[in-house]
């Protein structure tokens, strides 16, 4: 059988493919071989160093090189399946392209030639596998017409914002006054603004103070991240930039299938381009809680309900808005099972996962502070209290027609604008959207709403998904597009500018 025979056959089995691991010629092999060998020789390295545990010495070496060397081409096997099957490509294909992601883990090599302070702690590995899946994402963009449009606007948007936050503070420089310096290094100190400190000494120090107003997943994510990069800003910023790149992938994935591809690319860019997206990038919140948030509904709406309520209870535990997903859940078994019998209750069951990450979090306050609701009642060090949401609006709008100065009130009449934007938006286009998606934009208006002020509520609709369905479906006539593009991207510059010189935005 000739090699051009051979590559245009589609897999047919599950077994060790034999004939396609020869096809892919030795070049590829010996990559992921020697990617192996290197992963199984550092795993023993780190093992027996730091332990002296001489009875891990010839024979430890010998097991950790073996088994790395099993795990890597077990893994490049199963990825390129995955991958051919994805992108409708054959598996000798596949594995020709993938076999190139396994090179950068052969920089751990450079552990023994670069000085101590460069490769301190697993920041090799971390480089390592933030460029393999780096590359492995580039190889999808070349077969894969989604992922190529998600990754042009990702890396549009945010190397356009990266550029213009960096030059503000080299430039502009920072708000007059005493500012939290997360890193001695100006170009990421720029990151590490305003609510990012809160998250950064939670991964450092853990829980004080009003940090428990600030849920947990983030900042352990953060923490573990960086126990291989060594320093947690760094971490934050893989971390949100990583979340907010498969947040728009999901996001894409989902408006396709409600809609089609015209409205899923422009909602992608609508939120990419979203005034207060630059925190999509900082280390916040934002891109964690957007993916998981998304990824929830498209999983609801694939009907793979203990998924969806997996990464539901993720959501609450980032957010305590994520367990507004409850709500939504429900309504689309209600719509897609409930008439599927003892099944159906079993998948039912699942909703239960969603408010247990609330619960998790209130159980671990309940034994730190003996209040499994501190981190509402800490919201008090903000102003923030349960009140009717029209309470929210009169104060700010009181603010505005009495303020004492005129940022309080450019930053009121922002909140508000802001907030009757997500409100007129849901009225005007609620008819467009499936009964889930209108219960949690609401409920996700809603809250926020009823804590006494408005404060943060720019932010607030960055990760209000439903909102940008509406906005690409209006996008579709030229002036609406050209209207959300005009007002979109100058305040999106100026708020990059005014976050970056630690100035509050939202």
């Amino acid at each position: 059988m000739s090699v051009g025979t051979h590559l245009s056959q589609p897999i047919r089995s599950r077994a060790i493919p034999l004939a396609d691991l020869l096809v892919v010629g030795w070049p590829a092999r010996a990559a992921v071989a020697s990617a192996g060998l290197t992963l199984g020789f550092f795993a023993w390295y780190a093992v027996v160093v730091p332990s002296h545990h001489g009875a891990l010495g010839e024979f430890g070496l010998l097991a950790g090189i073996c088994a790395g060397l099993v795990a890597a081409i077990a893994l490049w096997i199963w990825y390129a399946r995955y991958f051919a099957r994805r992108a409708s490509i054959t598996l000798a294909r596949s594995l020709q392209y993938d076999a190139i992601t396994w090179l950068p883990f052969l920089l751990l090599w450079l552990t023994f030639v670069l000085p101590p302070e460069l490769t301190h702690g697993a920041r090799l590995f971390l480089v390592a596998i933030t460029l393999a899946c780096v590359g492995k994402v580039l190889i999808a963009a070349r077969f894969n017409q989604t992922v190529r449009e998600v990754l042009v606007d990702f890396a549009a948007t945010r190397i356009a914002i990266v550029v213009i936050a960096e030059l503000a503070a080299v430039i502009i420089g920072q708000r007059a006054g005493v500012h939290v310096q997360e890193s001695s290094h100006a170009l990421l100190a720029v990151w590490g603004r305003w609510d990012a400190v809160h998250y950064l000494d939670i991964a450092t120090h853990g829980y004080q103070g009003t940090d428990m107003a600030f849920f947990p997943l983030y900042p352990l994510l953060i923490r573990i991240v960086g126990a291989l990069a060594g320093n947690h800003l760094i971490a934050g910023l893989l971390i949100s930039s990583a979340c907010f790149f498969f947040g728009l992938l999901y996001l894409y994935k989902l408006l396709e299938h409600e809609y089609d591809r015209a409205v899923a690319r422009r909602a992608i860019f609508y939120v990419s381009i979203f005034p207060t997206a630059v925190y999509f990038t900082a280390v916040y919140t934002e891109s964690l809680f957007f993916m998981l948030t998304v990824a929830s509904f498209y999983y609801m709406r694939q009907r793979r309900w203990w998924i969806a309520a997996a990464i539901g209870f993720l959501a609450a535990l980032t957010r305590v808005e994520g367990v507004l997903l409850i709500v939504p859940f429900t309504i689309e078994w209600w719509a897609q099972d409930r008439l599927l019998g003892r099944r159906a209750l079993y998948d039912l069951l699942a909703g239960a996962l969603i408010p247990l990450g609330l619960a998790v979090y209130m159980a671990y306050l309940w034994v730190l502070r003996a209040d499994p609701l501190y981190f509402s009642h800490v919201q008090i060090h903000w102003n923030r209290h349960l009140a009717p949401p029209w309470v929210s609006l009169a104060n700010a709008f009181g603010k505005v027609l009495h303020g004492p100065g005129a940022q309080l009130i450019a930053n009121q009449s922002l909140e508000i604008a802001f907030t009757l934007l997500m409100i007129g938006v849901l009225v005007a286009g609620w008819h467009s959207l499936r009964p889930s998606y209108i219960a949690y934009m609401a409920l996700s208006i809603l809250v926020p709403m009823s804590t006494s002020n408005l404060m943060s509520m720019p932010r607030f609709a960055l990760v209000l998904f439903p909102m940008f369905a509406i906005l690409a479906r209006w996008g579709e006539r030229p002036w609406v597009n050209n209207v959300i593009l005009a007002f979109s991207l100058p305040l999106l510059g100026l708020f990059t500018v005014l976050f970056a010189d630690w100035y509050w935005v939202a």
